[in-house]
């Protein structure tokens, strides 16, 4: 009798065991499917081409997206270039995700690996784009717009003229190479064409303006505050210095700070970083370029999600999620820094919210303008 108790007891728990393991989990489920089991919670991943203040601004918006649209998300931030971002897509695909936004460091030389993407699960890009491979939409800025617009800022910031030189992390990416040339087109006063290309280490003038040089870093901090070190020692007259990544004008700041021509050398600079903000709030940086990091995140997971779902509405006509660029300069600059905190703050706290909606100078509908991202 003991020998039948004992064996009644033990099919009891596992019956019990099983039971348990059969629950639904809020981490990897969601719904529950047509034939009355539970539907896994998509995970989808947002990759970035390297690690910096703008990348965490992004993160937010992916984190709130994975709260309002039920999924789970995945963000890489590779801190090595090329090597890293491919090692950390491989690892994605490897864990079997349903979609991955990315930002290409080098979509001339990823090929391979952005089709290996799109072979195996939905493919889309963001912030720089890479519009010869199969994604199947890009979630970002004109950013050659985005670099006449900050041409535009030295101009009021040196209107009578001088030499500038322009700091960035590397070229090989799109959004890069675009913001740069968008700089010199306008310094130069030529008219719109994104398909031009000025090699970098030649000198380039106009009637007002000479572009000294554009030195890289390849993501360097280090690297990046050297270049702008060099500048300074190496032209005495240096007019200006734009910094085109989002740790450039920090970095750029320090240097001039350090070498006592904050009233010599004006500073234009590119994205929000919290250091950048407060130069232009202490009257040392003129202004900045800000894109959209937070809804690069956000809209990223809401396509992604969406997509995972069957629901291709969310991708525009063109392919082409755009979100008009910003000036920042000092008569608007607290108002932009106090709704960037809220955002970020409403991200952590981990509550749904209402979509924010694409915000900028001038502002076109998402999706409603050509991106020439070749």
């Amino acid at each position: 009798m003991k020998r039948i108790s004992q064996f009644v007891f033990l099919a009891m728990v596992a019956a019990f065991v099983a039971a348990c393991s059969n629950e639904p989990s809020d981490s990897s489920t969601s719904t529950i499917g047509g034939n009355g089991t539970p539907a896994k919670k998509p995970t989808v991943a947002f990759v970035t081409n390297l690690i910096a203040s703008f990348w965490l601004v992004a993160e937010s918006g992916t984190q709130q997206a994975a709260v309002d649209f039920d999924v789970n998300v995945e963000v890489r931030m590779p801190p090595d270039g090329v090597a890293d971002q491919k090692r950390m897509v491989q690892e994605l695909l490897t864990m079997g995700v349903d979609g991955i936004s990315i930002s290409p460091i080098d979509p001339d030389n990823q090929a391979d690996l952005l089709n290996e993407i799109a072979d195996h699960t939905i493919f889309i890009t963001q912030d720089s784009d890479a519009p010869k491979s199969k994604r199947l939409c890009y979630v970002g800025v004109d950013n050659y717009v985005a670099g006449r617009m900050c041409g535009q800022l030295v101009k009021e910031a040196m209107p009578d003229g001088g030499s500038v030189m322009i700091l960035v992390g590397r070229l090989e990416q799109a959004n890069a190479k675009l913001r740069r040339q968008g700089v010199i087109d306008e310094l130069l006063g030529r008219d719109n064409d994104s398909n031009r290309y000025d090699q970098p280490g030649e000198v380039l003038k106009g009637e007002k303006y000479t572009i000294l040089d554009t030195r890289t870093d390849q993501g360097d901090r280090v690297k990046a505050k050297s270049n702008a070190q060099d500048a300074i020692a190496k032209y005495p007259d240096l007019g200006c210095m734009v910094g085109l990544f989002a740790y450039n004008p920090p970095l750029i700041l320090d240097a001039v700070t350090e070498a006592g021509k904050l009233d010599q050398i004006k500073m234009v600079a590119f994205d929000e970083a919290d250091a950048t903000l407060q130069g232009i709030v202490d009257g040392h940086i003129y202004g900045t370029i800000v894109q959209d990091p937070y809804n690069y995140g956000y809209y990223s997971i809401k396509i992604l999600a969406a997509l995972v779902r069957g629901d291709k509405s969310v991708i525009p006509e063109n392919k082409i999620l755009e979100f008009p660029p910003r000036r920042i300069v000092s008569d608007n600059v607290e108002e932009f820094w106090t709704q960037l905190k809220d955002l970020v703050a409403k991200a952590k706290s981990g509550k749904k919210s209402s979509e924010p909606e694409p915000k900028g100078d001038d502002a076109k509908p998402a999706g409603s303008s050509e991106n020439k991202s070749e």
